[in-house]
This record gives C-alpha cells, structure tokens and sequence, in this order.
C-alpha cells in the first residue's frame, strides 16, 4: 500500500475504535444521587432510565407527597448526574473527529494528482 493509503486506513481505524470506545462507555454510565438525609438513592442508565430506586426505613414517617417529591427529585438529580457523565463520553468521541493534519477538508483521497 501506499504512504496515502496506509494514513487513510490508519485514520479510519481511529475513529472506528474512538466510536466502539463511545458505545462502551455510553452503556458504562449511570448516573446516582442519595437525598442528604440518605432517605432515597436513586439510580439511572446513560437513557435516564430508573435502574435502581432504595428508600430507607425512615421514609415510613414522612407523609407520602412528601416522599414521592424526594424519589422525583433524587431520580432528576441522578438524571443529571448521567447526563454529564455522558457528555464527557460524548466530547471525547467529537474530539477524535476533529480534522487535524490530513485530515483537514479537502485534504480527503490525497492531492488532485493522486489516482
């Protein structure tokens, strides 16, 4: 293979490995939050999915409005959480496609003399 070609399929290889690294750690997040009083930890996926939801022995003594405003909080707190979590992932993968060197635009297949 050429110098060309072999930059081409070493800078494809890249990216695909910084797209399956994206995947894997996309699937890797999980966002969590315990309330300060430790009453209620929820728990959600890299979607915002509720995984795991844990309420403590003393939600018996609050009233139940109140105890349902703490699972929703904690749930969008861990919402958050993940949500971060997957922005990073997500800068990472965008900072692998960033046009550096050759593979500035028009700079793709070569020079206009190469076949």
């Amino acid at each position: 293979m050429s110098a060309e070609m072999d930059a081409l399929v070493a800078n494809a290889t890249a990216k695909l490995e910084a797209l399956e690294a994206a995947l894997y750690g996309l699937k890797q997040v999980r966002g969590r939050f315990t309330t300060e009083d430790g009453m209620v930890s929820a728990e959600v996926d890299s979607d915002g999915a509720l995984v795991a939801l844990t309420l403590s022995e003393a939600v018996t003594s609050v009233p139940p409005a109140e105890v349902g405003q703490l699972i929703v909080w904690a749930c969008r707190q861990a919402s958050e959480d993940a949500g971060a979590q997957r922005s990073k992932v997500v800068a990472t993968l965008n900072e692998s496609f960033v046009p550096t060197g050759q593979d500035a635009p028009g700079s793709v297949g070569g020079g206009p003399d190469s076949a």
